[in-house]
């Protein structure tokens, strides 16, 4: 651990800042784990693109199909390429309490940042805050490590901002990944803002964010290493423009980003997410490889499809 329990959130505020991206997990043709793959991915993230940080065996990274040493693993080899060079957040996310227990004490013996957890499905439950509070306040007990939470509404239900900003009085909790409208994470940055770094996935809300709520980290998905290339890396740059006060030149910046956002989410089918996030990763010269069940393949009419689209976008490789 580079911190205590105690001194989680500060290290959080002085390290977990910037653009941090959700890793997708290359599969070989046999679908077993291509960490080759992955270890070339990472690099390519961290010395080509700058990203300062990877969310580890996330829902990008289809860890519902993964064996529990699998997700281990993947952990692991973050680690380990990352080497400092860029922070590493590990979800150590499950319906299985001792497990969560379980991948977050892996994760913060192997040298991981911090932790995700994200709101679990509540079987029979309609009144779900204290039940998430005393969910959250035991895996803090059993860890050392920084924890961040997720609410999403996968769950079946939104973790309102007052909960999140009761949560957030917690030693280590140090986050929320906070995908929700708007006006909620606006409300929990007002609340619990000085606590804990709000967050959320839209890469197009990125600079309003930056600019309105005075946010300092990008938690997280797979823009930054799908927006961008080694010699266009747009993202980084509007991002670095806001963070010096130059809003309308980020402004601009952002916006001529709007062909490649337009092809991307205009080809991709709305049962393949991975699959179709995967086949543009190869397209940009990354591994990608097929998903695994019990998500879906492209098509190769698909796959025609978003080639096109890709290669009229404008993007660099």
């Amino acid at each position: 651990m580079k911190y205590s329990r105690l001194d989680a959130k500060d290290h959080a505020r002085e390290h977990m800042r910037g653009i941090w991206a959700a890793c997708l997990n290359p599969w070989r043709a046999d679908y077993s784990f291509n960490e080759e793959g992955f270890r070339a991915n990472i690099r390519h993230w961290v010395d080509d693109l700058g990203i300062a940080g990877l969310f580890i065996a996330g829902k990008q990274g289809e860890f519902f199909s993964m064996t529990l040493e699998e997700r281990k693993r993947n952990i692991e080899v973050a680690v380990e390429e990352c080497d400092g060079a860029a922070g590493t957040i590990f979800s150590a996310s499950d319906q299985n309490f001792e497990t969560v227990v379980e991948l977050a004490q892996h994760a913060q013996a192997c040298g991981a940042d911090y932790v995700v957890v994200h709101a679990p499905v509540l079987h029979f439950v309609s009144a779900q805050d204290e039940v998430l509070y005393q969910y959250y306040k035991a895996i803090c007990e059993r860890v050392d490590i920084g924890i961040a939470m997720w609410s999403h509404p996968d769950s079946g239900y939104m973790m309102s901002p007052e909960l999140c900003a009761r949560i957030a009085d917690l030693p280590n909790i140090v986050a929320i990944k906070y995908s929700v409208p708007r006006p909620m994470y606006a409300e929990l940055t007002r609340l619990a803002g000085d606590k804990i770094h709000v967050s959320t996935a839209d890469e197009g809300a990125w600079l309003d964010n930056i600019e309105e709520l005075g946010w300092k980290l990008y938690l997280c998905s797979s823009p930054p290493y799908q927006l961008q290339s080694k010699g266009d890396q747009r993202m980084n740059e509007y991002t670095r423009l806001a963070f010096e006060g130059r809003f309308e030149e980020a402004r601009a910046v952002r916006d001529s980003l709007d062909p490649v956002r337009d092809a991307f989410k205009r080809t991709k089918p709305a049962d393949k997410p991975q699959a179709h996030g995967k086949y543009w990763q190869e397209l940009l010269g990354q591994v990608g490889g097929p998903v695994r069940a019990p998500m879906l393949n492209l098509t190769e009419a698909e796959k025609a499809a978003t080639r096109e689209a890709f290669e009229a976008c404008g993007l660099k490789v």
